[in-house]
C-alpha cells in the first residue's frame, strides 16, 4: 500500500495533457502534449504497410491503420508511466489524418469492405477522363465554384464511386443499407467511440472539404454533387466543426477521454505553425508536399492551378477559415522509392550523405510525376522522368536531383500562390518529416531566393490536432488566444546561391516538366482476362501487324529464292 502511495506521489504533476492520433500515409503516431506550455512529452510511431496490387494503385489496410492506433496509444502510455507521468491528467484526444484516403465498411459486422484507396492512387484516371470529357467545354474545374477543387483522382468522390461500381461488396452493401463511407479520420473515430455498438460516424469541415462531394459555402454535403458522382448522401459521415466533443473512447487505458479535435493533416500543420491570420502559410514535407495559406473568413478561388480548401473551424458557433492550397503528390515518397525500388540508399539519412558529398545534380534532372502532376499542372497524364543524363552522371547527381525536385515542386506552388495573393512571402515556414534533412532545408532556401524557417518541435501536425481536441468546448484546457500561444523557438535557413544561379536551374527544370506531360493518354481497353492489350492503341496495333507481315514476306522470299 505505503509503495503504491509513495509511487503516485512521485509522479509528476504537469497540469492537463492533451494527445493526438496522428495517421499518416507513411506511419501512425500518438504524441502527446503539455496543454500550457505545447512540450512534446511522449510518444511512439508505427509504419504502416503501402500495397500496390496494379501499377499505379496504392492501398492501405484499414485493420492495420486500426491496429497501429491502438499500438501507438498503448506504448506512448506506457512511456509516460515509465517518465512517471500520470495518464488520467490527458484530457481530450485530437486525430489528424492523411486526407481523401477512401474508405467503405460494414455498419453491421464493423468489417471494411475493401482495402483503403490512397490518396496517391490513379486508378481512377480513365473515369476522371469521362468525367471531363462530358463537361461543357472539357473542363476540369466544372465543380469548382461549389468544391474549390478540380475534378481529378485525387479526391475521394471518384475513389468511392469506384468502389460501388467495382466492388460486388461494397456494392450490395449501399444497396442493403449497410455501408457506411468515411475518410481516415471518420473510420478512426468510428471505432474508438464504440463502432458497431454506437460508434460515431462524423468527420469534420477540412476533411469533407477533400471529397467534391462537400460545398465550401454551405458547409454541408451537397446534393447536386452527390447526385453527379452518383453517391447515396445516407453513406455519408456527419460533418462537425474542427474542435468539438465527437465522442467518448469506449475501450483501452484511455476510456472515457474525449475525442474533441478533428483535421485533415494539412489544416493541422497551418494550425500547429499558429497560421491563424490572413497571409500566413505553412509547407508540409511528408510523403508529398503541402503549402497552405490562410485567406481568413472567404474563399478565394485560384486562377494558378491551385486548390481553395476548408483550413479549420474551431468550433460549432466560430467561423469558418479557408486557405488556398498547391499540393504536391510526391516529395517524401521519392525517398522511399529511391530506397525500397532502386536500392540506391539504404536509410533516408544516406540520402542526404549522398547528395552533399556531390553538391549538385551535374544537369540532371529529376521529375517524379509517379501519380501525374498535381499543383499547379493537374496534369494526370504525366509519368516521372530523369533527364539531362550523361555518361558522367551516377547515383549520387540522382540522389541530388531528387532533393531538388522537391524544392522545385515547392518553388511551382509558391510562385502560383504568389501571383493569387498578389503579396510575395517574405519568408517560408517548414514543417514535416523531411525537414531533418538540412541540405534539403538548404536548397529549398537556395532555390525560392527567401529564407525557410523551421520549428525546433517538428511534430506540428499533431500539435495542431491536440490544440483543436484541447481548446475544444467542454474540454477548454488550451487557450489559442493570441496572449497565450507558446513562444516557438526556430531555425533559419539563408538563401546562399546568386538569383541567377537559381533561375538557370529553375528554368531547366520547367522544361523537365513539360517532357513529363501527356505520356499515359488513352484509355487502355481491356482484353478478356482484365489485361490491356497492346492492340488497343490502333497505330501500335497496325505497327505490330505490319512488321509480323514483313516477316512473314521476307521468309516466304527467302524460301523462294
Amino acid at each position: 500500500m505505503n509503495g503504491t502511495m509513495a509511487a503516485s506521489s512521485n509522479r509528476i504533476m504537469l497540469g492537463p495533457l492533451v494527445a493526438a492520433i496522428d495517421q499518416g500515409t507513411s506511419s501512425t503516431r500518438f504524441l502527446v502534449f503539455n496543454s500550457k506550455t505545447a512540450e512534446l512529452l511522449s510518444h511512439h510511431q508505427v509504419e504502416i504497410k503501402q500495397s500496390f496490387p496494379k501499377e499505379g494503385w496504392v492501398e492501405e489496410d484499414p485493420k492495420e491503420i486500426l491496429q497501429s492506433v491502438y499500438e501507438c496509444m498503448d506504448r506512448t502510455c506506457e512511456k509516460l508511466t515509465q517518465l512517471n507521468i500520470d495518464i488520467s491528467n490527458i484530457k481530450a484526444i485530437g486525430v489528424t489524418n492523411q486526407r481523401e484516403t477512401t474508405i467503405v465498411w460494414d455498419k453491421e459486422t464493423g468489417e471494411p469492405l475493401y482495402n483503403a484507396i490512397v490518396w496517391l492512387d490513379l486508378r481512377t484516371q480513365s473515369t476522371v477522363e469521362r468525367l471531363i470529357s462530358k463537361t461543357p467545354g472539357r473542363n476540369k474545374n466544372h465543380l469548382k465554384h461549389k468544391t474549390g477543387l478540380p475534378i481529378s483522382t485525387y479526391f475521394s468522390a471518384v475513389k468511392l464511386k469506384w468502389l460501388m461500381d467495382n466492388v460486388e461488396e461494397v456494392h450490395r452493401a449501399v444497396v442493403s443499407k449497410r455501408a457506411m463511407f468515411g475518410t481516415v479520420d471518420s473510420w478512426i473515430i468510428w471505432c474508438l467511440t464504440g463502432g458497431r455498438s454506437g460508434g460515431v460516424h462524423c468527420t469534420d469541415v477540412t476533411n469533407a472539404s477533400r471529397t467534391m462531394l462537400f460545398n465550401i459555402h454551405t458547409l454541408d454535403w451537397d446534393p447536386e454533387l452527390c447526385k453527379y458522382f452518383d453517391i447515396p448522401m445516407e453513406i455519408l459521415p456527419k460533418v462537425r466543426s474542427s474542435s468539438e466533443i465527437y465522442g467518448l473512447m469506449k475501450s483501452g487505458a484511455l476510456n472515457g477521454i474525449p475525442i474533441s479535435g478533428c483535421l485533415g493533416d494539412q489544416s493541422a500543420a497551418l494550425v500547429g505553425q499558429m497560421c491563424f491570420q490572413d497571409g500566413q502559410a505553412k509547407n508540409t514535407y511528408g510523403t508529398g508536399c503541402f503549402l497552405l495559406r490562410n485567406t481568413g473568413a472567404k474563399p478565394v478561388m485560384s486562377d494558378h492551378g491551385l486548390l481553395t480548401t476548408v483550413a479549420y473551424k474551431l468550433g460549432r458557433d466560430k467561423p469558418a477559415c479557408y486557405a488556398l492550397e498547391g499540393s504536391v503528390a510526391i516529395a517524401g515518397a521519392v525517398v522511399r522509392w529511391l530506397q525500397d525500388n532502386l536500392g540506391i540508399i539504404r536509410t533516408p539519412e544516406e540520402l542526404e550523405k549522398m547528395a552533399a558529398s556531390v553538391g549538385t545534380s551535374y544537369g540532371c534532372y529529376f521529375v517524379p510525376a509517379f501519380s501525374g502532376l498535381y499543383a499547379p499542372y493537374w496534369e494526370p497524364s504525366a509519368r516521372g522522368i530523369i533527364c539531362g543524363l550523361t555518361q558522367f552522371t551516377n547515383r549520387k547527381h540522382v540522389a541530388f536531383a531528387a532533393l531538388e525536385a522537391v524544392c522545385f515542386q515547392t518553388r511551382e506552388i509558391l510562385d502560383a500562390m504568389n501571383q493569387d495573393s498578389g503579396i510575395p512571402l517574405s519568408q517560408l515556414q517548414v514543417d514535416g518529416g523531411m525537414t531533418s534533412n538540412r541540405l534539403l532545408m538548404q536548397l529549398q532556401a537556395d532555390i525560392l531566393c527567401i529564407p525557410v524557417v523551421k520549428p525546433s518541435m517538428p511534430e506540428t501536425t499533431a500539435l495542431g490536432a491536440a490544440m483543436a481536441a484541447g481548446s475544444a468546448e467542454g474540454v477548454s484546457v488550451w487557450s489559442l488566444r493570441p496572449e497565450d500561444l507558446s513562444e516557438v523557438t526556430s531555425e533559419k535557413f539563408e538563401p546562399q546561391i546568386n538569383p541567377e544561379e537559381s533561375e538557370f536551374r529553375y528554368a531547366r527544370w520547367k522544361k523537365a516538366v513539360e517532357k513529363s506531360k501527356n505520356w499515359e493518354t488513352t484509355e487502355p481497353v481491356a482484353n478478356g482476362n482484365g489485361e490491356s492489350s497492346v492492340f488497343c492503341s490502333v497505330p501500335l496495333g497496325f505497327y505490330i501487324i505490319g512488321s509480323m507481315l514483313m516477316l512473314v514476306g521476307a521468309k516466304y522470299i527467302a524460301g523462294h529464292s
